[in-house]
């Protein structure tokens, strides 16, 4: 295999981490008013399913251990492994028979999701070609947007068969955790971690330069970018088809309007993410994503949660976040941080940003039940402020090494 191949392969190896994160975020999001027709849940404890799911607090917990443990031991070391504690923790939303059980699951799966995704996005930003990073990025997005998608159409044709055949999404994403461990046991350590080892020797996490002036700022411009747009994307991504069912829009629309939404994402980080990222000003691509987000939540807000306007804000939040926020935070928060602390960085950041989802998650329910409008336009604000800051600030390395990179920041 050449190294162009071989650098595809890893990269779609890692990236599927995020189709198995996203998955299990949807297939819950699913399984959602069943479990509350089942076992009578309150809006509170449907909150708190989403505070501690893979979407938000268990999964931001993981990040922080999983990006330590690849900046001490390596990159291969977690991703080898972690998929193995996922499936175990996929068994109790399969076998599911009582609350506890939902909790303990996506409290598993979020531990071991989060702990994946700073591996994998170092890995991904580490093999890839200077020029072509962005690209390799956004494999990992598509990945992301496919989870949803696959597994919202397959919920389409089981929802006939209840709870019954919506546990067999579960049944498909600990299936492929366990053949991905199985996969990757074959990969490579990234070169450039093992180059910053030797050069290190046994020395543990340079907590200083983590902490270093240089490094806060970027995390904190990280955080706040992603973190308000990712208040967004938690209630778009987890709470969506449960707000249609609520709303009693049609009962076909609860699977086939989200999938519609990840399904335009992916042709665009296709067609523009992936083409355009590392030759085009990041500002200005960004800039445009984070205006049609505002456009597209605003329009929920002033005209109500309808099917024909959820469909065109769908089709404008598609193309939008195929190049936005999440799929330039993957690149960023992996070109911001040198490799003796970039998944360390990650992993910190990636988990403040889902703890704070994890905290919104749990007013979600409530605040829907309450006005809709007023949830919609507290949204929109989360999506001005993100879009400015991300805009302001946005970093132009389109096309460096990480390593100059690292060297313009040090200096």
């Amino acid at each position: 295999m050449s190294g162009q191949q071989g650098n595809w392969r890893n990269t779609i190896l890692a990236g599927l981490a995020n189709y198995i994160d996203a998955g299990s975020i949807v297939a819950g999001s699913v399984a959602l008013a069943y479990w509350k027709a089942i076992y009578g849940l309150s809006d509170s404890f449907i909150g708190l399913i989403g505070a501690f799911s893979a979407n938000a607090i268990s999964a931001g917990i993981g990040a922080v251990i999983g990006g330590w443990l690849c900046d001490r031991y390596g990159r291969k070391k977690i991703y080898q492994y972690d998929m193995l504690f996922y499936a175990f923790g996929m068994l109790f939303l399969i076998f599911a028979s009582a609350p506890w059980m939902l909790i303990t699951g996506f409290l598993l799966v979020g531990l071991a999701v989060g702990a994946d995704i700073p591996a994998s996005w170092s890995l991904i930003a580490e093999q890839a070609p200077d020029t072509r990073r962005g690209a390799h990025s956004g494999v990992a997005q598509v990945l992301w947007y496919l989870g949803p998608v696959v597994v919202l159409v397959a919920a389409y044709f089981l929802k006939p068969y209840g709870i019954d055949g919506i546990r067999w999404l579960f049944v498909h994403l600990a299936v492929l955790a366990l053949a991905l461990t199985f996969l990757r046991s074959r990969m490579q350590e990234s070169q450039r971690w093992e180059a910053s080892r030797d050069a290190r020797g046994t020395k543990g996490i340079a907590w200083g330069e983590l902490f270093s002036a240089r490094y806060i700022q970027s995390m904190f411009y990280l955080i706040a970018m992603y973190g308000l747009w990712n208040l967004w994307a938690g209630y778009n991504g987890f709470f969506t088809p449960y707000l249609i069912k609520q709303n009693n829009l049609p009962q076909w629309a609860e699977t086939v309007v989200p999938a519609g939404y990840f399904g335009i994402g992916i042709v665009s980080i296709l067609l523009v993410f992936m083409t355009l990222s590392d030759r085009m000003n990041q500002r200005t691509l960004f800039g445009i994503s984070a205006a049609m987000h505002v456009a597209g939540m605003a329009l929920l807000a002033i005209f109500g949660f309808t099917l024909p306007v959820v469909i065109v804000h769908i089709v404008i939040m598609g193309v939008a976040g195929g190049f936005g926020a999440q799929s330039f935070f993957q690149l960023w928060s992996a070109e911001l941080f040198p490799t003796a602390i970039r998944s360390t960085a990650q992993g910190l950041t990636f988990a403040i940003v889902r703890i704070g989802l994890g905290i919104w998650s749990l007013a979600v329910p409530a605040l829907a039940s309450n006005s809709m409008t007023t949830l919609a336009w507290i949204l929109t604000g989360f999506l001005v402020a993100s879009g400015l800051i991300g805009y302001v600030w946005a970093p132009r390395n389109e096309g460096k090494s990480l390593e100059e990179i690292a060297h313009a920041q040090a200096s």
